[in-house]
């Protein structure tokens, strides 16, 4: 197809890419409304051996690992239950917790998300002081020198929201709205690439010269009948 066709089928059929991209926005404005808030409490762990060389710096990458798991033990998850006086299971807690070790500059990150933001952040703060206090006591029964020093490097400040983001699921509504719109004119185009409408297209398909065209004769309100 020529770009002059494709012009005349989007002059023809646009409107369907307009609608179908304005209702799927729409239903994303209405998703939205319909969602319940969700904020995340984050904070990061800066874990550091006592003694900088190249073997203690490679067994903290290892560590990194480590204290992953060990954040998201059953030991540490209770004590953070108790401590915060939280009224949830240690299996609803991890569902609302994620921990990412970093190598690239030895930190941990906790990330927790909750309905209520002060609650997100609470349990994001006790997480970090829990396994900090863990790892002193186990530093004080280890020589100075293999102790691995671990603080808080970055509070929890400020609890962003999650969800819900009207305007991102609006634009994400409208592209796949245009998307859809897309889809079906194609689907009609190609329902009706049989029909012969113009004589350039009789032209195209039977690869023969247009001689003539009868006119469609459409009677006049008024006229008798033969």
């Amino acid at each position: 197809m020529e770009l002059n066709e494709y012009l005349a089928i989007l002059r023809k059929r646009g409107w369907i890419i307009l609608v179908t991209a304005v209702l799927t926005a729409m239903m994303g404005i209405l998703v939205s409304r319909f969602q319940e808030p969700l904020y995340r409490a984050s904070i990061q762990v800066r874990v550091e051996p006592a003694r900088i060389d190249w073997g203690n710096v490679n067994a903290v990458k290892t560590l990194l690992r480590s204290y992953q798991v060990l954040i998201t033990s059953q030991d540490i998850v209770n004590e953070v239950i108790r401590r915060a006086q939280l009224d949830m299971t240690p299996q609803e807690l991890l569902s609302l917790m994620k921990v990412d070790p970093d190598e690239s500059n030895f930190t941990i990150r906790i990330d927790v998300e909750n309905r209520d933001p002060q609650v997100a952040k609470l349990i994001a703060e006790t997480t970090a002081q829990v396994f900090i206090e863990n790892r002193e006591q186990w530093n004080q029964k280890q020589r100075r020198e293999d102790r691995v020093d671990v603080s808080i490097r970055n509070h929890v400040d400020y609890v962003p929201l999650v969800r819900p983001k009207p305007k991102m699921n609006a634009l994400a509504g409208f592209v796949l709205g245009i998307l859809i719109g897309v889809l079906v004119i194609l689907i009609l185009e190609w329902v009706e690439a049989d029909i012969l409408r113009t004589p350039e297209a009789v032209e195209r398909t039977l690869g023969l010269a247009t001689l003539g065209a009868i006119p469609l004769h459409r009677s006049r309100r008024g006229d008798a009948s033969s």
